[in-house]
């Protein structure tokens, strides 16, 4: 009997065709994974700001917001801008996306904080058509007591 010895293909030589592609498409999804995973901590830190939670609750408590939006009046996912703190003091300049059941638009904060206090100088609404403001600084300027920046702890 004479066995012919054939030498058998490595592992790489048998399986690259489908290992190349699964690995490629693998690292595709890591990468745009974490991509998403950075994106959503950016967000979540700037919606958890102080100039951010004070927005949302100036819109949603203002009466010519509500009026052109709807209610409720909700957030947008993706917020533009940024947030410098350093200690006490820093500067904020957001463009929030807000939406209702009647229309849509962008709160446009700007905002220092000194000695640990927000002052804002830009509060506004832009309506979606871009041609109607509603300014929300005017009561916190006028000396009417602005929301509380805190909820307080049940």
């Amino acid at each position: 009997m004479n066995m012919s010895a054939t030498a058998q293909p490595n592992w790489w030589t048998r399986n690259w065709k489908w290992f190349v592609p699964v690995l490629a498409v693998t690292l595709a999804l890591l990468f745009a994974a974490a991509i998403a995973g950075f994106l959503a901590l950016v967000m979540g830190m700037m919606k958890s700001s102080e100039p951010y939670r004070q927005a949302m609750a100036r819109a949603q408590a203002e009466p010519a917001v509500i009026a052109a939006f709807g209610e409720p009046i909700a957030d947008g996912w993706f917020v533009q801008g940024n947030i410098n703190i350093s200690g006490s003091s820093g500067d904020a300049s957001l463009a929030i996306p807000v939406r209702g059941p009647n229309g849509e638009g962008k709160i446009y904060v700007d905002a220092i904080r000194t000695a640990g206090a927000w002052e804002y100088r830009t509060l506004i609404v832009e309506l979606g058509d871009g041609e109607r403001r509603i300014d929300l600084g005017d009561k916190a300027r006028a000396g009417i007591a602005a929301l509380p920046e805190r909820e307080p702890p049940l």
